[in-house]
């Protein structure tokens, strides 16, 4: 009740100051307060302006630690400040910059504590090109900065691979092509699928847990992430920072088959391998059996023609070497020979004598057979005795200077041979460890050791004294 009266009693008094003006000549102006007159302006903004877009240039772009965008959208004769909250940033694909320009979508709305009016977004894309285009720049550009997609970081692919891991979508048309090309070039081949979504939010976290998975508890040569061609953001799950920094973790080298030849990921960059399709990283990574097989043939045939080459130069250089090199065996064979020539033509002359003398004293025979007086019979009997002995002698005097001459040929070539020299008592002498041969006393000192050669074995010793002599 007091309060109703109170309110009557203030309407009463309203009304007849409105009566007192309006006896007055003119009106009176209205008088606002600051938070009525900014709350008129900002009714009056957010009627007239529900939606709009806006073109311009981000400047003095700040994001603080609650997850909203504060920034200033300017061109060359204006400038309006606009923020973005946290719920609708998290729905961009990509990270305003300064300097970057955009369009941008929002209402006007006033901030009422400091006057000032500024665009509340909830929409930017960057002008010319897509939201995800330059998301796809901003993060290549940040991992290209950490050194992920360095080559000298990459990881070779091993030549012939017996394990192979893939991470795709079990029913996609990716696997079906890999599998389809795997058993074609290599029948016996181990292949394991790792199930995960490739298509939407939730694909960048299945494929990282697989690459942990296979890293973790497969033992497999190599891992290949794949899947079938798409738009952007199809593919945009290969393209999430997660998964490059799965990829460059792994233990094992990843060969990443993302879409289609022109078609260019961060698995891609990130990979230790990129193939143009799935069907180009079974033929990437999976070697042809016929082909290898092919070409182990070849090269058995070139190594084995290549060792007999080299076999056949070999025994070329020994013949040539043996032949440069004189035996001394074939010396004494000759000599041997020589030897044997000269008694057999030594024997067939005395034959030859011998049948000469014969053939005389046969004459010589008959004449006295003819002629028959015993005196010159008994006389030619001596004559013929002493010739006969003579001749005997003779003939015996010849041989034995010839047996006296090869004696003594032979006792020359055994006073050449080495053997001969160390039978007689002496020795050689070499230093060790050279072995090279001791003429003189001043090549040795004491404390060297030697080694003696004898007629028969050797003897090692210590020098205790080297002798100079005169």
């Amino acid at each position: 009740m007091l309060a109703t009266g109170f309110k009557r009693e203030k309407r009463d008094e309203k009304e007849q100051r409105e009566t007192r003006y309006m006896d007055l000549p003119f009106q009176p102006p209205r008088i606002y307060t600051v938070s009525a007159l900014t709350s008129e302006i900002k009714s009056l903004f957010e009627q007239a302006f529900d939606f709009v877009w806006v073109e311009g240039e981000i400047s003095n772009f700040a994001s603080p630690s609650s997850g909203h965008y504060y920034m200033s959208l300017k061109d060359e004769n204006a400038q309006i400040k606009a923020v973005m909250f946290r719920m609708q940033a998290s729905y961009l694909r990509f990270i305003p910059e300064d300097g970057m320009k955009v369009i941008a979508r929002g209402r006007i709305g006033i901030y009422e504590p400091r006057g000032e009016y500024q665009i509340i977004l909830d929409y930017i894309e960057p002008l010319g090109v897509g939201a995800l285009a330059a998301a796809f720049e901003q993060v290549k550009k940040k991992l290209s900065l950490e050194g992920l997609f360095d080559e000298e970081k990459k990881r070779p692919i091993p030549f012939l691979p017996k394990r192979i891991a893939v991470i795709t979508s079990p029913t996609g048309a990716a696997i079906r092509d890999f599998l389809r090309i795997s058993h074609r070039r290599m029948p016996n081949l181990d292949i394991t699928i790792a199930p995960a979504r490739v298509q939407g939010d939730e694909a960048a976290g299945d494929i990282v847990e697989a690459l942990d998975m296979i890293n973790r508890e497969l033992d497999v040569d190599v891992i290949v992430l794949t899947r079938g061609g798409g738009s952007l953001e199809d593919l945009w799950p290969f393209n999430q920072e997660e998964v490059a920094y799965a990829i460059r973790r792994s233990l094992i080298p990843v060969v990443s088959a993302v879409g289609h030849e022109v078609d260019l990921t961060i698995s891609d960059l990130a990979a230790d391998l990129r193939a143009p399709t799935p069907s180009g990283a079974a033929e990437l990574v999976v070697r042809e059996k016929e082909t290898l097989e092919r070409n182990l043939g070849d090269l058995s045939s070139r190594l084995e023609k290549a060792l007999l080459g080299i076999m056949e130069r070999i025994r070329d250089r020994l013949k040539s070497f043996s032949s440069r090199i004189r035996d001394p065996r074939r010396d004494l064979a000759d000599t041997w020979l020589r030897l044997d020539e000269i008694y057999n033509r030594l024997i067939k002359t005395g034959k030859i004598c011998i049948n000469d003398n014969l053939k005389r004293l046969k004459a010589v025979n008959e004449t006295l057979i003819l002629s028959s007086p015993s005196s010159t019979m008994a006389m030619l009997s001596q004559e013929l005795a002493f010739y006969s002995r003579s001749l005997v002698q003779a003939l015996t005097g010849s041989l034995e200077r010839k047996k006296g001459d090869i004696r003594s040929m032979s006792d020359r070539l055994d006073s050449l041979s080495p053997l001969s020299i160390l039978k007689r008592g002496y020795s050689i002498t070499r230093k060790l460890p050279e072995m090279n041969i001791i003429k003189d006393s001043t090549q040795v000192k004491t404390g060297d050791e030697i080694n003696t050669v004898l007629a028969r074995g050797s003897i090692d010793s210590v020098v205790k004294k080297a002798d100079p002599g005169e």
